[in-house]
């Protein structure tokens, strides 16, 4: 794994850089997360999707506490993580004390760029 903390849009260090094509001609050329500050506050829904099953309704109905649902996936095969509802990577899922959570294995280049 690399040192830097990984984004949907590079490295956490290149993010800075990413804003000097909408900077003036005569800035310094230092960039800082500081200049970033303005977005840290938006929300957005991060979802990691660790399959998907497809039922008929009256099968759904019948479910129940216990019940097993068998999902498109094998054990320890990636998930998929969304972010706003757009595939941005694929992890694991790990335990960390008494919690799941995921670590992200693969960024996922955005294909329109």
């Amino acid at each position: 794994m690399a040192d830097e903390t990984e984004t949907p849009f590079g490295a956490m260090d290149d993010l800075p850089r990413a804003a000097e094509h909408h900077e003036r001609e005569d800035d310094s050329g230092v960039h800082t997360a500081g200049e970033l500050e303005a977005v840290f506050d938006i929300p957005v829904k991060v979802s990691a999707v660790l399959g998907r099953a497809r039922m008929e309704v009256n099968n759904l109905l019948k479910l129940g506490e216990g019940s097993i649902v068998e999902l498109d996936r094998k054990v320890g095969e990636a998930i998929d993580i969304y972010v706003n509802d757009r595939l941005v990577a694929r992890g694991e899922v790990v335990l960390v004390e008494d919690r799941l959570g995921v670590t992200m294995t693969e960024i996922i280049k955005d294909e329109r760029a």
